[in-house]
């Protein structure tokens, strides 16, 4: 008979969070992030090479960072030290970095995990760097934030930044099926409840989990349907499933309001979808695509004004937050419109795709050798700002196109001033295509004075 304090390890299992339980035990367990992890991709190439460098995670919360770096431990012997920015301090470093010395010398080395790694300060991230030189720790950090901004350059120089995504609605599906054999039940809820589930976990893993660890403990007979989970469930849900159809049309009646220049009835579909519990931060997304579709280059704060919405919401949170999005939205609808941008965008891409071998004319190639001056690199080469207007209007398109009209601004708002400017271009242009015909002429000329 087991004594009272006595514990099995089916019991210690079963007292773990589930997100533990749950946590891949190699890496072909791990659920999406296939860019990184694929055969030919870069840390499926360092796995297979049997050497890992130094790395940045950057990607959302939930998508699988730090369980990542314990694998990557586990699958070359190394021992696993976790800290975290946000706790650690300098005293803390020096304790963490004298401990991998001890174990180096002792023929083990140390993969350390820096969760939330952009949290320390330019000095504290400095002084990883001698340590990840002379070997003694492979450090693995973490990030949400943008690297390039918020880490020291001498960091970045030698770690490799990998991007992990949002979990797709399938991946999460997948955790969800895994989640489920885990706990040795089928959730009893319906189709459309589970699609709602999978959406209100937005791409976040760890979210999921938490959810469906929420559900599993619930006492209730029969199955639970699309409104019974919204009522049970303490996180926020939405109405809409991503493939239904009143999600779609509410989100196509507040982007077309916007675009018409309607903001009574913007606010009112911005209002109807908060109404029905859909996530805002799905809102502050598709207002800020908004902002460079419709608006674009006619209204240069447009979208600075939905990022700082979208931010003033993620400090807020709701139901104060929202007032941030909704003042966006207004914005929006009385700002000058113009697709200019995005049409251009899209011929500029569509030009790509039809001419993608095409090489840049050689007075614009870059020619850092003696050779590659030989070879006409560079030659001819007009410097704008010397130029009348600051044009030279040379051709700097490949030679082998005719020079289209991608970008063609209208006139409203600030695309006004950049028609003006397209103009000019347009002006100098056209004299730089004379003085070019009038030079080829008169060697044409001397070349056939030339001739014997």
């Amino acid at each position: 008979m087991n004594d009272l304090f006595e514990t099995t390890d089916t019991a210690e299992i079963q007292l773990q969070p589930l997100a533990e339980r749950l946590r891949p035990k190699s890496v072909d367990q791990v659920i999406g992030q296939s860019q990184i992890l694929g055969v030919d991709a870069p840390l499926g190439a360092m796995l297979a090479s049997g050497k890992l460098g130094s790395i940045i995670f950057w990607g959302p919360p939930g998508v699988g960072k730090t369980t990542l770096a314990r694998l990557l431990a586990d699958q070359t012997n190394l021992h696993f030290e976790q800290i975290s920015a946000i706790f650690t301090g300098v005293a803390d470093l020096k304790r963490c970095f004298e401990a991998a010395k001890i174990r180096a010398k002792n023929g083990r080395g140390t993969l350390l995990f820096v969760d939330e790694i952009h949290r320390f300060n330019k000095t504290q991230q400095d002084g990883f760097l001698p340590h990840m030189e002379d070997g003694t720790i492979l450090l693995v950090g973490a990030t949400t934030e943008n690297p390039s901004f918020e880490l020291n350059a001498a960091l970045l120089s030698r770690a490799q930044v990998m991007v992990l995504s949002r979990l797709s609605d399938t991946e999460l599906g997948d955790l969800l099926k895994r989640a489920e054999n885990e706990l040795g039940i089928s959730l009893p809820i319906s189709e459309m409840a589970r699609q709602m589930l999978i959406s209100m976990a937005d791409g976040d893993g760890r979210a999921l989990i938490n959810l469906i660890e929420q559900i599993s403990g619930w006492q209730f007979d029969g199955e639970l349907s699309l409104d019974d989970l919204q009522k049970r469930l303490t996180r926020r849900a939405s109405k809409y499933d991503k493939s239904g159809e009143e999600h779609y049309n509410l989100i196509s009646a507040l982007h077309k309001s916007v675009r018409g220049s309607d903001p009574d009835a913007a606010i009112y579909w911005l209002a109807r979808m908060l109404e029905g519990g859909e996530d805002p931060r799905y809102l502050a997304r598709r207002i800020l695509r908004m902002s460079v579709e419709d608006i674009g280059l006619a209204d240069l704060d447009a979208q600075n004004i939905c990022i700082q919405a979208w931010e003033t919401y993620e400090r807020l949170g709701s139901p104060e937050g929202e007032l941030a999005i909704a003042q966006a939205v207004i914005y929006l609808a009385l700002a000058p419109k113009s697709n200019a941008g995005y049409v251009a965008y899209k011929s500029a891409r569509a030009l790509a795709k039809a001419h993608g071998s095409e090489p840049p004319p050689l007075h614009i190639r870059n020619a850092p050798t003696k050779l590659m001056k030989q070879q006409g690199y560079g030659e001819g080469y007009a410097y704008d700002h010397d130029a009348e207007d600051g044009f030279s209007g040379q051709n700097y398109f490949p030679d082998q196109i005719d020079r289209p009209a991608i970008y063609q601004p209208v006139e409203r708002g600030f695309e006004r001033e950049l028609q003006k400017t397209g103009s000019i271009f347009q002006q100098a242009a056209g004299k730089a295509k004379l003085k070019a015909l009038s030079l080829s002429l008169t060697n044409s000329r001397q070349r056939l004075m030339d001739c014997p």
